[in-house]
Parts: C-alpha cells; sequence; structure tokens
C-alpha cells in the first residue's frame, strides 16, 4: 500500500484509507462512498476469459465494495486499456458490463482508454446515510460472524481449470460473474456491527475486520455453507478452498448475539442464505476449530499480490 502523509488542513474525509471504500462528507444527508480496483489478465482473470465475463467482473468488484459499506450505486469511471483495436471484443466486453450496470442502477460518468497490456480499472461511487456506512472497526465480542452465499466455489472453478478440468457451470459462474450484494449490504444499515466483502479470503478479509476492532474471532469449520461442487472432497481441501481461496465476492459482516430472527428476515428478503459461521471474542487473532473441537491451522491465509516477489527476496 502507498501511504501518502496526512494533511490535516484537508476535511471531510470521514473514512480513508483501510476500508472497502473512503467516505466523503457531501451534505448534511449524505456522504459519498468512493472505491476503485484493478483488473489485469492473467493476475486476476485468465486469458481465455469470455470479454463479456471481464466486462461483468470489473464493475462487480467494485460494486462489491459499495456493497461492504451499504451504499447506493450512483456512478463509476472505466480506465481500460488494450493491445489492440479490437471492436469484436470491445462491444463484447461493453455488453457484460453494461448489462450489470442496469442491474445495479449505475452509470457510467467517463474514463479513458490507452495501448497496452490488457487492464482495467474502475472507479465506483456511491451514497450512504450520513454515519451510517458499514465498516470495519465495530465488531465486539460477542458479536456473531455471518457470511452470504457459499464461500469456496469460484476458487474451486479456478483450480479445476488450472488442472485441465472443466468446472462446474455454476462455480464457472460464481468465478466470472459474481454478483455484487447490494440488496444485502443496503438490509444491513444501522444493524451489523462489522461488514467486508470477501476478495482475497475469508481468513484474510475476515482478519482486516479482526485487527481493526481490536479483536479475534473463533470460526466452526463445520458450518462453513458448502458448495454442492465440493461436498465430495476432502475436508482439508474445502475449509483451504474456503477460507483461503478468494474471489468469492460474499459479505462478511458481525451483528449482535441474539439475532437469528433478523438475520432470517433479510435472507428471506434479499433471497439469499446467510449462515452464522462463528463467534466474536476478545483474543486477537483467528481460530479455526473442527467439529471434533481440533484447531485446524491454513497453509495460507489468502491472496497476496507480491507474495512470490516476496518468496524471491
Amino acid at each position: 500500500m502507498i501511504c501518502l502523509p496526512a494533511d490535516d488542513e484537508v476535511s471531510g474525509c470521514s473514512v480513508g484509507i483501510g476500508d472497502d471504500c473512503a467516505v466523503l462528507e457531501i451534505s448534511p444527508q449524505h456522504e459519498l462512498v468512493v472505491c476503485t480496483d484493478t483488473l489485469v489478465e492473467g493476475v486476476h482473470f485468465p486469458q481465455e476469459t469470455l470479454p463479456e465475463a471481464i466486462g461483468h467482473k470489473a464493475l462487480a468488484v467494485n460494486l462489491s465494495d459499495l456493497a461492504a459499506m451499504g451504499a447506493q450505486p450512483t456512478f463509476f469511471l472505466l480506465a481500460l486499456t488494450l493491445p489492440a483495436d479490437d471492436p469484436v471484443w470491445l462491444e463484447s466486453f461493453s455488453q457484460g458490463m453494461a448489462r450489470l450496470a442496469r442491474q445495479a442502477h449505475i452509470q457510467l460518468a467517463g474514463g479513458d482508454t490507452s495501448c497496452g497490456p490488457l487492464s482495467i480499472t474502475i472507479t465506483a461511487l456511491g451514497t450512504v446515510e450520513k454515519g451510517q456506512a458499514l465498516l470495519r472497526t465495530g465488531a465486539s465480542p460477542g458479536d456473531l460472524v455471518v457470511v452470504s452465499g457459499t464461500p469456496g466455489a469460484a476458487s474451486w472453478a479456478l483450480q479445476s481449470m488450472q488442472n485441465g478440468v472443466q468446472p462446474e457451470p455454476s462455480d464457472k459462474a460464481a468465478l466470472e460473474y459474481p454478483e455484487p450484494r447490494l440488496r444485502l449490504g443496503r438490509s444491513l444499515l444501522g444493524w451489523a456491527t462489522s461488514c467486508i466483502d470477501l476478495s482475497d479470503g475469508l481468513a484474510a478479509d475476515l482478519g482486516h475486520i479482526l485487527d481493526q476492532s481490536g479483536v479475534g474471532a473463533e470460526i466452526e469449520l463445520n458450518h462453513l455453507p458448502c458448495p454442492q461442487s465440493l461436498a465430495k472432497q476432502s475436508d482439508e481441501l474445502r475449509w483451504h478452498l474456503q477460507m483461503a481461496g478468494g474471489d468469492d465476492y460474499e459479505l462478511c459482516f458481525t451483528v449482535p448475539a441474539g439475532a437469528a430472527s433478523q438475520l432470517a428476515e433479510i435472507s428471506s428478503s434479499c433471497g439469499l442464505a446467510l449462515t452464522t459461521i462463528g463467534t466474536i471474542v476478545q483474543q486477537p487473532g483467528l481460530v479455526l476449530k473442527t467439529q471434533e473441537g481440533k484447531v485446524f491451522e491454513l497453509t495460507s491465509s489468502g491472496y497476496q499480490h507480491f507474495a512470490d516477489l516476496e518468496n524471491l527476496s
């Protein structure tokens, strides 16, 4: 992360570096929520990925950040770097992005194009009621840890493709066409104590909540909602994919204890499975427990962009 010196003269930034989005003051009633993400060919998606899927995912990962803050999407900017002028590729890419933009009620407001290795950078903007943005800092001992959907399907699809195996259609869709949980994020406003979207893996992303809230968590691995395609795999493989695989773009959030009825109502209204997988505790750190009560150790906590470079140094 690049850290620039803070300027005490600058005001209006309620939340800066360290969360899914920045939160900026724009009116007495609302705040502007801003995020940006870059997707690079061969890093964030395989070279053979269809351009329609690339367009969808490039916007989806940004919308997922807005969802994690409980924001209502408004506009986005697109910076597109292309290796060649390819109208057919660009048309398919645009269709994938436009379809999701219509669904999310977000409008393209500008951007830039240049020539070079394929990469897509999107800056997305949304609004949230003043002081209501979901943050990573509010988890407290006794809170429940909840996750949406079924983490692990996308990473299982990617691993299958890397091994030359065609993944199940539902798993490939989870990888290439993630669904940003915008409605869920809005439903959690004023109720969830913390929230984050799952991009680098459940263990790594939940770890950000724990670090910034100054707490720990105990996760019951047998409570993880399992994709059907992973049900027949070994526990060790499934747990590693679900906890450290990444690319899920589900929401992980914390709520006060005794919130089962509210969870059921939100799950029903959003048409989305919400599963309690653990509890926030006072002792810092993340502890993963098996059904027998044993502690399970991950070989990696999640995706790190510069891990290979660090290993070479």
